[in-house]
């Protein structure tokens, strides 16, 4: 890899990404929108040499084409992930995720790019009844429209990589991911309800649903580790699926007791009830992570700091709540 083109490049993993890749020399031509990244993330990157920042949409296909033609890999991390407010503008998952990475995958064919890794997400298995869930789990009915595009997105990457047109495809399915430059969550959204009113806590179910969360440098570690390995080169199948997540998960009522004990806080919480937030929220999301523990990675940190230096991040950049706005 000499020149990464990253889709998503002002957001929280890819602007992190971004930062790595020119950390290890590796010239990085970065995409975005703008609708959610923002340019203050890119701000060490706009001073390096090799970092070059364009501003498009990838629906935009002759655009996103011109774009990527020195590269010679390709991050596609641009996404709406919005799956709590999904059903109130269902055509945004069909354009932002599924469209967009079928245009991606013709700019990439156009330009002769044959390699690609993909931020899917551990959603894509809905309320998996195998846990901790392998990446071999059979699909289940989908629970959210984010998820089903997802799922159309590693299809297409899996036809073309089939297909002959690309020679490796990595598939990277999330669990949540956690720390600095984080602007939408859990941990966002708690800590915004706590500087509002410090004595009150709302929280959508029950507080029982489990989950597991990675912190963003241990995902960029995963996704560049699996690159550099190759582990699609010369494979039977040129798309190679990994689960990223942590060994353990915490109970959402965990993830709040980390929070308020950093805080010096003790709110009263009111919770809606039900065992899930929204129509698409898994109540208990862990996934297998064996496959690529095998290939000699493992996250630094718990769950636990995940959250604390999220935490911390945020209450020395409040400017991000008002950015979301």
């Amino acid at each position: 890899m000499k020149h990464a083109f990253v889709t998503g490049a002002a957001g929280f993993i890819g602007s992190t990404l971004t930062d790595r890749l020119l950390a290890d020399g590796i010239a990085v031509t970065g995409w975005d929108n703008f609708s959610t990244g923002q340019e203050r993330f890119l701000e060490a990157a706009l001073q390096q040499p090799r970092f070059r920042l364009v501003r498009g949409d990838n629906l935009d296909l002759p655009a996103l084409t011109t774009a990527m033609k020195e590269a010679d890999f390709v991050f596609h991390l641009a996404a709406n992930a919005d799956i709590k407010d999904g059903w109130a503008h269902p055509r945004k998952d069909l354009e932002q995720n599924t469209l967009a990475t079928f245009n991606v995958l013709e700019a990439m064919r156009a330009n002769g790019v044959r390699r690609i890794a993909f931020s899917s997400t551990g959603s894509t298995y809905g309320e998996a009844t195998l846990i901790p869930t392998p990446e071999d789990a059979p699909f289940p009915v989908q629970t959210s429209l984010y998820a089903a595009s997802k799922v159309a997105g590693e299809t297409l990457l899996s036809a073309y990589a089939e297909g002959g047109q690309l020679d490796e495809a990595y598939i990277f399915r999330f669990v949540s991911i956690l720390g600095e430059r984080y602007t939408h969550g859990h941990v966002f959204d708690f800590y915004r309800q706590l500087v509002e009113h410090p004595d009150r806590l709302r929280i959508l179910g029950d507080g029982q649903q489990r989950k597991s969360y990675l912190y963003v440098q241990d995902c960029v570690d995963a996704m560049l580790h699996v690159a550099r390995r190759a582990t699609a080169k010369g494979a039977k199948h040129r798309t190679q699926v990994y689960n990223l997540g942590t060994p353990e998960y915490v109970e959402v009522n965990q993830s709040i007791g980390h929070i308020c004990a950093a805080l010096g806080l003790k709110p009263r919480l009111e919770y809606t009830g039900g065992d899930r937030g929204w129509i698409g929220d898994n109540p208990f999301i862990f996934l297998d992570t064996k496959k690529i523990n095998a290939t000699g990675w493992k996250p630094k940190l718990t769950i636990e700091q995940g959250i604390i230096r999220t935490l911390r991040w945020l209450e020395a950049n409040r400017w991000v709540y008002e950015r979301r706005k």
